[in-house]
């Protein structure tokens, strides 16, 4: 069974050639827990995702991965 993809947080930092721990810095969280949200292993509070939508310079949106029910 593969695991679903939650969030895009690792491909938009990618995409604005940002690193987790650039991340980690800018909303003063662990680094470690960035890497989670990156690897889908946790997922950041629907508050916190606005502060990374927020850092990212990007709509919240573009944080989500759609999925069909």
């Amino acid at each position: 069974m593969s695991r679903k993809k939650l969030n895009r947080i690792k491909a938009v930092l990618a995409e604005t050639e940002r690193t987790n721990l650039w991340l980690a810095e800018k909303l003063d969280v662990n680094k470690t827990t960035v890497s989670k949200w990156c690897t889908n292993e946790m997922q950041p509070r629907i508050e916190m995702l606005s502060d990374i939508a927020e850092a990212l310079d990007v709509d919240i949106r573009e944080l989500l991965v759609g999925r069909k029910l």
